[in-house]
């Protein structure tokens, strides 16, 4: 009996914090999409070529873990077959977030746009509970200094000029 009981409160309470810090953390997602939305991040190979570009890959990562319940459900849904809908939205927090992580670099570096975005998704296994890691990557396009108006800012090399 006591064994069910603690089984009953693992599964309300990973339900309810689940819950919790899901909707929190989309709330952060959505307040820094906002924020990072004049960057853009472009899956095309073929980079801009409306002005001279300095490039740097620039990547983000997150590693993003089930809860109890999430998980309890999918072990259901895998002995029955079907979607396993309750780790879609851990896989949309998952690259969202590494998008932005991967955006937030860029800014960094002073990037344009960031083109020929890629993701790449892996399983972290701990037992029963599992964890999705998120790559996004992508080479940051950085406006170069112009040479002409660089070498009229420094100052004569000759001595006494």
């Amino acid at each position: 009996m006591i064994n069910v009981i603690g089984f009953v409160l693992l599964l309300v309470v990973g339900y309810l914090f689940g819950k919790y810090f899901e909707k929190r953390h989309y709330k952060s997602i959505i307040k820094r999409e906002e924020q990072f939305n004049q960057l853009p991040a472009i899956a095309t190979k073929y980079p801009p070529q409306d002005q001279v570009y300095q490039q740097q890959l620039v990547s983000g990562g997150v590693v993003i873990a089930s809860d109890y319940f999430k998980s309890f459900v999918a072990g259901l849904i895998n002995v029955f077959g079907g979607r396993v809908t309750p780790f879609e939205s851990m896989l949309d927090r998952g690259r969202r977030e590494a998008i932005l992580r991967m955006k937030q670099n860029a800014q960094a570096h002073n990037a344009n746009y960031v083109f020929n975005v890629k993701l790449e998704t892996s399983r972290i296994a701990t037992g029963r509970l599992g964890a999705i890691e998120v790559l996004a990557y992508g080479t940051a396009m950085i406006p170069a200094i112009n040479p002409i108006s660089a070498e009229q800012d420094q100052p004569s090399a000759t001595p006494g000029a």
